[in-house]
């Protein structure tokens, strides 16, 4: 076991991720961990059996690098790796280089500022949001694990003063062109977006710059938004800019379902603007719905009207690449019949589960959207995991950056012979790691070379992304996995493997 303190520091999370990566693919590492030294941060270093004495004089200003090794010298060597990864991306203060402190300073420094990206520990997020948004400045809050209380006091302090607080947990956001978060690389266009989830905004995004059409801004307003707790403060702010925005013909909502009460102010405040509200899963009943507004229930259905409503036609999301579903189904056993979908976006996760469960009926997961369907499964289920949840992320990066945490997971669920499709997404752009098709190749045809269960695989991109969306779909069809076109298809074809019914993949949306 090994630690190193760094009093005083703070690293953006992403940066420290990659020097958790460092360490972990060091020789002889069990564990590492790269984090803030929070009070919720610090117990889970206890629970992992880490009880060094610097530890206990450690504050939530302080950064850390902590690793279990087989060895002391490998404990001492991942963690020379991981300050070299950390510090490296990152380097720390000099005498004659002297970075901002505080938003007053940077301001200072900056006056052409006008958004501000919060990024610390929950616990201390609204602090800093508010005093961002004192300073008038919109705020990208990508920080998680943020009260409900204070979403509210924020949203409501932010819509008072014509200011946006996207977020918080919100992973994505483009504005005049500039990407925030998770974002993908995409052409401009007449469309705005307004996504109360992360993910969703990024298919809406890159299906609109793929199909032909283009974003003008993306507006992430967090997945609680449209909550009857947050009433929609930003969501009605974010349709609201956009439907005064000469550079937007039609606005694109996209959530997973919404407090239908809210959901009604929101599409509402479009005015004469068309609207197309993607909320998946949605139950149509209850609303009325404007003239100038479309209603939709999968973000592939959204993004086809929206095309629709500008006079351009959708494409054919029903083709596919790699095998024929025919030949895929003929080559799996009879008794492989369950799917398996183990996703890195929870949005895309959600999706699936909607999908899957009209067609196959109960399918198990730990986001269920049946609570009778919670985990953990019976033997022989359909399951869909949201791998991106804190139960799967505690200690380790989450799968957009680091692929091969899903690895272990997907080993596990091919194992099962009653499988017969697994869904994996792979997410492009911003952020996400450089070649995710790459790790995750070599395990898929491995899996299916010894005959297990088919890989259906979505990946979320363009090609003007760093990893070029065209060159990760190759790479997954050259070992044999089938590619969709949308993520929603990705759910028909492993329930048309499953069932054995084909024509599933022609289902309208």
């Amino acid at each position: 076991m090994a630690v190193s303190v760094f009093p005083g520091t703070y690293v953006d999370s992403v940066v420290a991720l990659r020097g958790m990566r460092a360490m972990r693919e060091a020789d002889g590492v069990q564990w590492a961990t790269a984090v803030a030294a929070t009070p919720a941060n610090l117990a889970a270093l206890r629970d992992e059996g880490i009880t060094d004495e610097r530890l206990s004089t450690a504050t939530a200003n302080d950064f850390c690098l902590a690793v279990r090794a087989d060895e002391s010298n490998a404990a001492d060597h991942a963690l020379e790796l991981g300050q070299e990864a950390v510090f490296t991306a990152t380097p720390k203060e000099t005498a004659t280089t002297r970075h901002p402190r505080t938003v007053r300073a940077t301001l200072a420094a900056e006056p052409e500022t006008n958004v501000a990206v919060v990024s610390v520990p929950g616990d201390y997020a609204a602090l800093a949001a508010y005093q961002a948004l004192s300073a008038g400045l919109h705020v990208l809050l990508f920080s998680d694990n943020v009260p409900l209380r204070d979403e509210l006091a924020l949203k409501t302090y932010a819509r008072s003063r014509g200011l946006l607080v996207m977020g918080p947990g919100a992973g994505t956001a483009m504005l005049a062109g500039t990407g925030l978060g998770f974002a993908n690389a995409v052409s401009h266009g007449r469309v705005g977006v307004v996504a109360a989830a992360g993910t969703g905004a990024q298919e809406a995004m890159t299906l609109l710059d793929r199909w032909g059409v283009g974003v003008s801004q993306v507006i992430g307003v967090g997945g609680r938004d449209l909550s009857s707790d947050i009433d929609g403060r930003m969501a009605r702010s974010g349709v609201e800019y956009l439907r005064d925005d000469p550079d937007t013909d039609a606005i694109l909502l996209v959530s997973k379902p919404p407090a239908k009460n809210v959901a009604q102010q929101v599409i509402e405040s479009a005015g004469t603007t068309p609207l197309v509200a993607a909320l998946i899963g949605l139950d149509e009943s209850g609303f009325a719905v404007p003239d100038t507004v479309t209603l939709a229930r999968t973000l592939e259905s959204g993004v086809a009207a929206t095309l629709r409503v500008l006079g351009h036609s959708p494409p054919d999301t029903t083709r596919l690449g790699g095998p024929a579903l025919l030949d895929a189904r003929n080559r799996l056993a009879p008794g492989r019949r369950t799917v398996r979908g183990l996703f890195s976006g929870g949005t895309l996760c959600y999706e699936s589960l909607v999908i899957l469960g009209a067609i196959l009926g109960s399918v198990y997961s730990n986001t269920p959207i049946n609570r009778a369907w919670c985990l953990p499964a019976p033997a022989a289920s359909h399951q869909c995991l949201d791998l991106g949840e804190e139960e799967y992320t505690k200690g380790r990066p989450h799968p957009m950056i680091d692929p091969e945490a899903r690895i272990d997971v997907l080993r596990e669920h091919a194992a099962d012979d009653s499988v017969a499709a697994i869904i994996l997404d792979v997410v492009l752009g911003y952020g996400s790691n450089p070649d995710p098709a790459g790790a995750l190749a070599p395990v898929c045809a491995e899996i299916m070379a010894n005959g297990g269960p088919q890989i259906v695989a979505y990946v979320l991109g363009t090609d003007s992304d760093p990893q070029r969306w065209s060159a990760q779909r190759d790479t997954l069809m050259s070992v044999g996995a089938i590619v969709t076109e949308t993520a929603a298809r990705a759910s028909f074809a492993a329930a048309a493997l499953a069932t054995g019914d084909l024509s599933l993949m022609e289902t309208p949306l």
